[in-house]
């Protein structure tokens, strides 16, 4: 399998990858991050995918597809913090004041996990960051020990997959999610790594 991750540009091949299962859905679409809860709770159905669409088309992309080939295989949402809800939390904090990019969701279509896909987004999605200027990355996985975490819980990451990819444990986080912490996990981009 030979994977390539490339911006988010084509509406399709994010849909296939986040695109609810059901058209009139009110979910997915890696919006609850990234707009106001009420805006993100009143768009349903085919707006969704029209907000997205706009997001396709816009500079940044909305984030990375990882594809095998020409199938579009996985998503790693990253966008600058003070572009997403994270800029306004009160429980992921705020660690300094350099213009971060976050990472908030990683997800691989089934049957094409367990093949590396994961770390390969993660590392398309620092690479997107650092292109567009971003001096460090940041991400809010679950610090999960070896415990298992429930595969639809599991999209904001886990600890593990952050420090693969070089990133450190920068500040805790009063933010639980299926019952786990999240951590505030950094890779600064300025020393060229």
């Amino acid at each position: 399998m030979t994977v390539e991750v490339r911006p988010a540009t084509v509406f399709d091949d994010v849909a296939a990858v986040i695109g609810p299962k059901r058209p009139n859905a009110s979910v997915c679409f890696c919006l609850s991050h990234r707009i106001p809860a009420k805006e993100n709770q009143a768009l349903s159905g085919p707006a969704r995918g029209e907000y997205v669409r706009r997001l396709c088309a816009e500079d940044p992309a909305p984030g990375v597809l990882a594809y095998d080939g020409d199938e579009p295989v996985g998503w790693a949402g990253v966008a600058p913090r003070s572009a997403t809800q994270f800029d306004r939390s009160t429980r992921i904090p705020h660690i300094d004041d350099l213009p971060v990019w976050s990472v908030w969701c990683v997800r691989v279509r089934p049957g094409h996990r367990r093949a590396g896909m994961t770390g390969a987004l993660i590392e398309g999605a620092v690479a997107f960051a650092r292109e567009h200027g971003a001096p460090a990355v940041e991400a809010y996985p679950v610090d999960n020990g070896d415990a298992r975490v429930d595969l639809t819980m599991a999209f904001v990451g886990l600890r593990r997959w952050f420090e693969a990819a070089g990133f450190t444990k920068a500040a805790d986080t009063t933010s639980t999610l299926d019952g786990f912490p999240r951590v505030l996990m950094r890779r600064d981009l300025r020393t060229g790594s």
